[in-house]
């Protein structure tokens, strides 16, 4: 039955029929319950047409270090009174390789360390950035300090290898090859980015990762401040997004924090888009780096839900409410 159809029930039964005609109505209301359920089911969580993500990594800091502290200003004082962001968003593993692994294809492929790609390459196409070159959508991976002359695979600080996903699977490096045309093609330097902006050569789906000073990992000179080192990349970095057709034209920005510190707890994750909720809205429910999984795939429409993306709840409540794509409606006889 489709969401247009109508349930009509006929009164003028014999009486000889009338334990028929209630097991009937019986029936009828449970299809209807269940109509009603399924259909409340597929609209809740709907999420706005978004035309690009910006999807930006950050790192080890628990969401209670970023909140409020005076080193963050421009996340304080300029991003969350604009924003929608959660309270109750968790890591999925430690250290940072699984939940970048997460991220990509909702599981860490029982992965608990940061080798590199040598030691922990997947032969599977399952993952986000695979669905999406299926479906002829494009994306691109966004790396600070890599030289673009070759497939990233290992680390040349400041860009650190395990905070780079893409370069886990064989699908996208052609089994660890540093020249392989689609890796290299897909995973550019950051520096490529502000370009991409300006010249509308912007991708679907963009993937950035900030190098281990800009992302709030080390502690760098000058300012020898993981938060105040961040937040002033933020500071420098996002307007530039916020300022691209790319991202009026029903952008989306993600940020998010990969694991919190030793302390734990919840991490940081911040929505910034014309469609998003925005003005602060604070959200309580529990969210996983699954779920912002689950987002990325409802936002393509690519299938199936990787992984754990598939349990996970998506982020439909950061952004202003979207009606389902059909109701069941019920015509008086």
């Amino acid at each position: 039955m489709d969401a247009g159809a109508k349930i009509l029930i006929v009164g003028g039964m014999g009486e000889e029929n009338k334990g028929a005609g209630l097991r009937m109505l019986k029936n009828i209301a449970g299809i209807f319950s269940l109509i009603v359920l399924l259909t409340t089911a597929a609209g809740a969580g709907n999420m706005p047409r978004i035309r690009t993500v910006f999807l930006i990594l950050m790192e080890n800091k628990p969401w209670s270090s970023i909140k409020g502290n005076a080193d963050a200003p421009f996340i304080n004082n300029v991003l969350l009174p604009r924003a929608s962001h959660c309270e109750q968003y968790y890591q999925q593993g430690s250290p940072s390789l699984p939940n970048y692994l997460w991220l990509e294809a909702g599981t860490a492929f029982g992965i608990s360390d940061d080798l590199p790609p040598a030691s922990h390459h997947q032969a599977t196409t399952n993952h986000l950035t695979s669905l999406l070159t299926r479906a002829g959508i494009s994306w691109k991976a966004y790396e600070e300090d890599i030289s673009g002359a070759a497939v990233p695979l290992t680390d040349e600080y400041p860009y650190a290898v395990r905070h780079d996903p893409f370069v886990y699977f064989d699908d996208v490096t052609g089994t660890n090859q540093p020249h392989y045309a689609y890796g290299l093609a897909h995973i550019r330097p950051y520096s490529e980015l502000a370009g991409d902006l300006t010249n509308h050569l912007i991708a679907a789906y963009n993937f950035i990762t900030p190098n281990v000073c800009d992302d709030m990992h080390d502690s760098c000179a000058p300012a020898n401040n993981q938060v105040l080192q961040g937040d002033t990349w933020l500071a420098s970095e996002i307007p530039k997004i916020m300022n691209s057709s790319a991202y009026t034209n029903n952008g989306a920005i993600f940020i998010v924090w990969d694991e919190p510190d030793a302390t734990g707890g919840p991490v940081g994750m911040i929505v910034l888009s014309p469609v998003a909720r925005g003005n602060d809205y604070t959200s309580s429910v529990r969210y996983t780096h699954s779920s912002t999984l689950r987002t990325m795939q409802e936002i393509f429409h690519v299938t199936p839900l990787l992984g754990d993306a598939a349990n996970a709840t998506n982020l439909s409540e950061l952004f202003r409410t979207v009606p389902p794509p059909g109701r069941v409606r019920v015509a008086n006889p």
